[in-house]
């Protein structure tokens, strides 16, 4: 079963978010390896927040449910982005049977978008919402 996540960001609200709270926000939501790819750049930083309110929404759980640096989107040199899962939300993946996980960024100067697919193996676990009520 294939499950999805895609989550769209204003890249001057992150901006101003940014220069507003500064390292208190930086570090609140990304990993030291993110901050450090991102170099402070808007673009950078709202895309991979988008990428990982988007994994929030595949693995089930929106914000609340894992937190922000338990989800690490890195870019090694020559390679496309890739999500590293950490603690909580390896957990919750584990939990739903996902055993791969696709992702991609994009950007623009006004809007940066992520979309997430992950295959699971486990039907039965996956989050459904119920509408016969």
């Amino acid at each position: 079963m294939l499950v999805n996540g895609v989550d769209i960001v204003e890249v001057p609200r992150i901006k101003r978010i940014s220069e507003q709270y500064g390292s208190r926000f930086l570090n609140r939501i990304y990993t030291p390896l993110e901050i450090s790819y991102c170099k402070g750049r808007a673009q950078q930083l709202a895309s991979r927040f988008a990428g990982k309110e988007a994994m929030m929404k595949a693995l089930g759980t929106g914000i609340r449910g894992i937190p922000w640096k338990d989800i690490e989107i890195i870019r090694l040199k020559g390679k496309p982005p890739t999500i590293q899962l950490h603690r909580k939300a390896t957990k919750r993946a584990q939990d739903l049977g996902i055993s791969s996980i696709a992702l991609s960024l994009s950007h623009s100067k006004e809007y940066a978008i992520a979309s997430i697919v992950c295959e699971s193996l486990n039907s039965n676990t996956l989050p459904i919402i119920n509408k016969s009520k």
